[in-house]
């Protein structure tokens, strides 16, 4: 390679490089491929949501996001929205960590959302409240981000209640919602939630992965059947059952087939 050639690859490069790791958000620099965790307000809207069922009212929220390499604001990004399970005190932003790696390989933003204090309950309008004030937050710095696709992905617990917030979120319409990750789950909530909240017909063609460990003794591959049969009976379209060797866990290449299909179905 001459001489000449190889500067302008290395002006290119570090331009590409500069314009790549300009992005910001909540005051952190965004580094393409890395990880940061933000703080901000949580509105009164947000905190009436959340202070349900008796909750303290949380003034802050915090959130821990990961990046896919080359991530640059200007561009639209599918998002993941993780969701934990409230057993053994998880919170989504300790979950966010294991679906890193397969989301964002993909090309996925990953978004889980925290508080800075406990609540009295970890009830579902706690999560929503705090979801609601994280994708607030984002948006007032990325408006453009509210027309990015989102997808819901939990674990167990965490499974049934990403399916109840992405309903109540589709419902108002303040998210695109382009897929459902439910590993480990026993029990439809996701088809309840389309019932209680009614977001649409719409809602019925969004793409459902249902990951179960064919060992599971918690979320047997029978209940896994079971929560099947209950979305299609619903009224989902597109519910995939996929069967891995392994228990009550989370696998992490099947995060990675689920999003290449959620990708596929609705080519963005």
């Amino acid at each position: 390679m001459s001489r000449t050639l190889l500067l302008f690859c290395f002006v290119f490069h570090g331009l590409i490089a500069s314009v790549s790791s300009g992005a910001t958000l909540g005051s952190q620099q965004i580094e393409p491929g890395g990880k940061i965790e933000i703080r901000f307000p949580v509105s009164k809207y947000f905190q009436d949501i959340a202070a349900q069922a008796g909750n303290p009212r949380p003034e802050t929220g915090r959130a821990v996001l990961a990046f896919p390499a080359g991530f640059d604001p200007a561009r639209p990004w599918p998002i993941l929205i993780v969701t934990s399970t409230s057993d053994f005190n998880r919170t989504s932003a300790m979950d966010a960590e294991w679906y890193r790696a397969p989301a964002t390989a993909e090309g996925w933003v990953v978004l889980g959302p925290d508080a800075t204090i406990r609540p009295r309950l970890d009830s579902t309008q706690w999560r929503l409240g705090l979801l609601g004030a994280a994708l607030d937050a984002i948006r007032k710095e990325w408006p453009q981000s509210a027309k990015w696709p989102v997808a819901f992905a939990g674990f167990s617990g965490g499974s049934k209640r990403s399916g109840v917030l992405g309903a109540m979120l589709a419902k108002g319409g303040s998210v695109r919602v382009c897929g459902f990750f439910l590993s480990g789950i026993n029990e439809d909530r996701l088809g309840e939630a389309y019932k209680t909240y009614q977001p649409g017909r719409g809602f019925l063609e969004v793409p459902v992965w249902l990951s179960s460990g064919a060992s599971d003794p918690v979320a047997t591959p029978q209940a896994h059947n079971l929560v099947k049969a209950s979305l299609e009976r619903t009224g989902f379209k597109r519910v995939r059952l996929e069967q891995f060797g392994g228990g009550h866990q989370l696998k992490m290449s099947e995060v990675r087939r689920a999003l290449q299909w959620f990708r596929q179905l609705g080519r963005f």
